[in-house]
C-alpha cells in the first residue's frame, strides 16, 4: 500500500471507481489485472456485495501498480501518484 499510511484502509466502491475512471479502464480490464471476475468488480462497484479482504487486497495491488494512489482512510481521496507534486 504505497500510497495509504493507515494500515486500517479499507477500499471503498468510490475508490474503486474513481481509480478506473483516472486510468481509462473497463471492469473487465481491472479484474483481469486484480485476477478476479468481471462480475465480482461490478458487483462492489454498485455496493451489491461486500468482498473478501483478499479481494481487495488484489483490486487495490492492481491500482497501484498503475501509479495510483489512495491519499486517506475510508474516504474518497484516488490521485494518479506524480500529480501535485511541485506544490508539495
Amino acid at each position: 500500500m504505497d500510497g495509504v499510511k493507515n494500515k486500517r484502509f479499507v477500499l471503498t466502491a468510490a475508490h474503486c471507481r474513481s481509480a478506473r475512471g483516472l486510468l481509462h479502464l473497463t471492469q473487465q480490464q481491472v479484474a483481469e489485472a486484480a485476477g478476479v471476475s468481471e462480475r465480482t468488480i461490478q458487483l462492489f462497484e454498485a455496493d451489491e456485495r461486500r468482498s473478501y479482504r483478499d479481494t481487495l487486497k488484489r483490486i487495490q495491488v492492481a491500482f497501484e501498480k498503475r501509479n495510483i494512489e489512495f491519499l486517506n482512510s475510508g474516504s474518497l481521496g484516488v490521485r494518479l501518484r506524480g500529480e501535485d507534486r511541485a506544490s508539495e
